[in-house]
Formats: structure tokens, sequence, C-alpha cells
């Protein structure tokens, strides 16, 4: 499992015009991709790494800061563009192993006491945020 982590003003994410999560104030987006051999221990590893790591202002994280994440579903990160012009996707999880990790990465961070606002798993969707610095680092469980 892997996420794109960056620390934001705020941040949300739209499907068919519709807002369907929401940051409002300084936070983390995590943009989480799957790799095809996760399963449970990677979604809760990731979900303490998420909650733990100290990306906010003052060496903060959300856990120290109470600060909201959004999460968003992001198989692309396991594009490989090593050979060819084209990304392949063998590496990324199948949607039928994707979603509920995703949905258990979720559920890890919320028993945490997270504040947590996710994406819609497999939507067209449309991610709006303002980055703060901009402070962007890549997570790998």
């Amino acid at each position: 499992m892997k996420a794109v982590v960056s620390r934001v003003i705020e941040a949300s994410v739209t499907v068919h015009g519709e807002t369907v999560g929401a940051i409002d104030e300084p936070g983390v987006l995590a943009l989480v991709g799957v790799h095809a051999d996760d399963g449970d221990t990677a979604a809760a590893t990731m979900a303490r790494k998420l909650h733990e790591i100290r990306v906010l202002r003052d060496e903060h994280s959300c856990a120290t800061a109470d600060a909201p994440l959004l999460v968003i579903s992001q198989f692309t990160l396991y594009g490989d563009t090593r050979k060819g012009r084209r990304p392949s996707w063998t590496a990324a999880a199948r949607p039928e192993v994707a979603e509920p990790l995703i949905d258990k990465l979720v559920a890890e961070l919320r028993a945490r006491g997270a504040r947590v606002a996710t994406g819609r798993f497999g939507a067209q969707m449309q991610v709006h945020s303002v980055n703060d610095g901009p402070f962007t680092v890549l997570l790998e469980v």
C-alpha cells in the first residue's frame, strides 16, 4: 500500500457535481493505492502511519492536532511506466480486493479517533486541494 500525503489548508472531492467528502480546515489529503499483494495488515499499518506522521505545522500529526484527513482511493499509484508509453496496472489490486482494504483503512483510522472524509471508490472524482507549503510525501507499507 502506498499513499501520496499532502498537508492541506482545505480539500474536497466531488462526483457528478456533488461534494462527497471534504475537510475545511488544515489537515491531510491522502491519495491511497492498494497493491495486489496487500491485506488487512497493510491497511492497519497505513492507518497508523497516516494518523501519526508528523507532516503538519510545528511537527504535529493528525493524532496530536486532531486534524482531519481526506482519504481517496488512487489505483494509478501502482502504474508502472518503466517500459513503453502506456502505464501497466498489473501491480494494482483489483477493485474487489482494493475496495474492502480502503474501507478497512478508513475504519482503522476512525477507530483511532481520526476524523476522516472519503472519496467514492471507483467513481470519476474531481479533487480540489489547497496545499500548505506545499508539503507532500510518499508513504509506503
